[in-house]
């Protein structure tokens, strides 16, 4: 998980390709992954949510214990969300996917997670970033 402004900005700016089908089951697949992640964040797993993480993000952090720490002290309305209400699922830049999650957190305040996500050559999908923005600074 990375927190990169321009990227973020790249990302909701205008390079929307159509939605991902819902009939490949991939939709639910990305959905599934976040939700185990954000359910490890609830149970303080930190092994069990770095392992949504894809293997770029988990050689940055370099440990577990190094990830939950950044999402606890980085990402904290991601880490412990008041509310979580997941949103588009599109096709970005150069095909990748980002799932679009609105979180409120404990303070009351809206941000938009973009999750980029990754698939792995086993076909399953991992967390290869996660940007933030303010909701009410959403350019989507």
């Amino acid at each position: 998980m990375v927190i990169t402004l321009g990227i973020a900005l790249g990302i909701t700016m205008g390079l929307a390709k159509p939605a991902l089908s819902q009939e490949s089951g991939d939709a639910a697949a990305i959905r599934g992954v976040i939700e185990q992640q954000l359910g490890a964040f609830r149970a303080d797993d930190s092994g069990l949510a770095y392992s949504f993480a894809s293997p770029m993000i988990q050689r940055k952090f370099g440990s577990a214990e190094n990830f939950m720490r950044m999402v606890q002290t980085g990402y904290p309305a991601v880490y412990r969300p008041r509310e979580v209400e997941f949103r588009e699922l599109a096709l970005r830049g150069t095909g990748v996917p980002v799932q679009e999650v609105l979180f409120v957190g404990q303070d009351g305040t809206a941000r938009l997670a973009y999750y980029v996500m990754q698939r792995q050559p086993d076909g399953s999908w991992k967390i290869n970033g996660v940007y933030l923005v303010d909701a009410a600074q959403s350019m989507t």
